[in-house]
C-alpha cells in the first residue's frame, strides 16, 4: 500500500512538473523584453572593440556578450536609448548555410545605416566625433523637420543622428524637398 502511495505521489509530481514546464514555456513573449519588432544586427571586424567604442560614442550599454571558442564574439547585444542592437564578429557560415556576412571594412562598402534619434543632435554628434567617428555630414536642419547629421564609425557603419525639431505637413514637405534638391543640383550643401 505504501509503495502504491509513493508511486502515485511520484506520478503526480511528474505531471505537476510537466504542467509547470508547459506553463513556463507559454509565458514567454514572442518578442523578448526590451526588444522591438525590428532589431538591427551588425557584423563587425572587431566586435569586442566595437562594444567599448559604442559605449563612448553613443552611450550604449552592453547587455550581452557571447564569445565563441576561438575568442570571436558570436553574439552580443547593446542598448542605445530604448533600442537594442545585436552584433557579432565576421565568421564563416555554418555548414550548409548559404551566404556570407561581411563587415563593411571587409566588404569595402556599407549597404545600410543606423538612424538614431537623440534629444540634442549637436552634442551627440560632437561626442561621436570625439570618440573617433568620421564626419559624413555635419548636423543641419532638414526639410522633413529633423536637425540631422551623419558619422561613420571606425568599423565602417554609418550612423545618422537626428533631433526632430518641427512637424512638417506633407504638402509643405514636398515643397521643401523640391527646393532642397534644386539647391543640391546647384552644388550647395545647405538645405532649405
Amino acid at each position: 500500500m505504501a509503495k502504491k502511495r509513493v508511486a502515485a505521489r511520484s506520478k503526480v509530481a511528474r505531471k505537476t512538473k510537466k504542467v509547470a514546464a508547459r506553463k513556463t514555456k507559454r509565458k514567454a513573449s514572442p518578442i523578448p523584453k526590451g526588444h522591438h519588432t525590428v532589431t538591427a544586427h551588425l557584423v563587425l571586424d572587431d566586435c569586442a572593440r566595437a562594444l567599448d567604442f559604442y559605449a563612448k560614442a553613443f552611450g550604449a550599454r552592453e547587455m550581452l556578450r557571447m564569445p565563441g571558442p576561438d575568442g570571436k564574439i558570436v553574439h552580443a547585444e547593446i542598448k542605445v536609448g530604448d533600442s537594442m542592437i545585436m552584433m557579432n564578429d565576421e565568421m564563416p557560415p555554418m555548414p550548409g548555410q548559404p551566404g556570407v556576412y561581411k563587415s563593411p571594412k571587409a566588404a569595402g562598402f556599407a549597404t545600410g545605416a543606423l538612424f538614431l534619434y537623440v534629444r540634442g543632435v549637436d552634442a551627440a554628434f560632437e561626442r561621436a566625433i570625439k570618440a573617433g567617428c568620421t564626419v559624413r555630414m555635419p548636423p543641419m536642419d532638414m526639410f522633413w523637420g529633423d536637425r540631422f547629421g551623419q558619422v561613420i564609425d571606425p568599423f565602417g557603419h554609418t550612423w545618422s543622428l537626428a533631433t526632430h525639431v518641427e512637424d512638417v505637413p506633407p504638402s509643405q514637405m514636398r515643397k521643401r524637398q523640391q527646393e532642397f534638391f534644386a539647391k543640391m543640383q546647384q552644388g550647395e550643401r545647405s538645405p532649405v
